[in-house]
């Protein structure tokens, strides 16, 4: 299916996006007005887009129903401050709570059941319950448009960090694996980190990869070895020398018997395995006595 989007409704334009475009880490967003009442809202389109300046940008969009702005744009506005809270699991369904549409003035912290702490920089204040927290100067709002459903980028520089020791190592750096984060998906889905969805990819060599390109034919036509194996054997200088004293009796066992095109579905099989284990300079051995 090919969609044009401009023969699409505003709402099923935001329907596919969302779904796709996903997940989206979520800015939860206390900010005040110029008389001093405090707001505090979530969004979803949000992110960090530089380290030096450190930077990120959340957008509040103009409702598509009515085509109306939300407090948080009106706040930041007059005050141009605001403290992002980060999300984690034990706090989402207070989160969603606090997105209800509520009168102008009205307190989402008191209705959502958050605590109010002072900020050190900035006049909004922390949410408590978050592990992490950033006081930031907004340095521009940007409209993208008049429409409803137009983004407005409030671009921030990040001026103090809050982070809760609880998800700290000891090195006083942050453990990915202690912070489960929330992030937001289309409709009604979110989803969020944890040990069991986790895994590490290595950053690609500070030398040129090796690249898929130049992997032997029998490698990289391989009807076992996937994109991300071969991705993975690809990220290398260089292809491995051949160890001649190289053995392995689990290879030896899985090939013996087998046909030469056997043998070699065989020995991928083995070398996929390998290569998932995280052990690729044996996997590259297994392959290299193959070809």
């Amino acid at each position: 299916m090919i969609l044009d989007l401009n023969a699409l409704t505003t709402l099923e334009v935001q329907h596919y996006l969302q779904h796709i475009i996903a997940p989206r880490p979520i800015c939860f967003a206390s900010t005040v007005d110029r008389e001093g009442n405090v707001n505090l809202s979530p969004f979803s389109f949000f992110n960090l887009f530089s380290t030096n300046p450190p930077v990120v940008v959340f957008s509040p969009s103009r409702r598509v129903r009515d085509n109306t702005t939300k407090h948080t744009l009106q706040n930041v506005m007059e005050v141009p401050e605001v403290v992002i809270n980060i999300v984690d699991s034990d706090m989402v369904q207070q989160v969603s709570l606090a997105s209800c549409e509520y009168p102008k003035g009205w307190n989402e912290f008191i209705k959502a059941g958050f605590t109010m702490e002072p900020a050190t920089l900035v006049q909004p204040p922390l949410v408590k319950e978050s592990k992490a927290k950033m006081e930031c100067r907004v340095l521009e709002i940007k409209p993208l448009g008049t429409a409803g459903g137009a983004g407005n980028l409030v671009i921030c520089e990040v001026l103090r960090l809050h982070l809760d020791t609880a998800i700290l190592d000891e090195n006083n750096k942050v453990d990915q694996r202690k912070l489960e984060l929330v992030a937001r998906l289309g409709g009604n889905w979110y989803c969020k980190t944890g040990i069991e969805s986790l895994f590490e990819v290595e950053k690609p060599n500070t030398q040129l990869g090796l690249g898929i390109d130049a992997l032997p034919a029998s490698i990289r036509n391989s009807q076992i070895l996937t994109g991300n194996d071969l991705g993975r054997l690809a990220n290398i200088t260089a292809i491995p020398k051949r160890d001649p004293d190289f053995s392995d009796d689990l290879l030896e066992q899985a090939v013996n018997g087998l046909t030469d095109e056997e043998q070699m579905q065989a020995v991928h099989v083995y070398a996929r395995i390998l290569i998932r284990s995280g052990d690729l300079q044996k996997a590259w051995q297994v392959l290299l006595t193959a070809v």
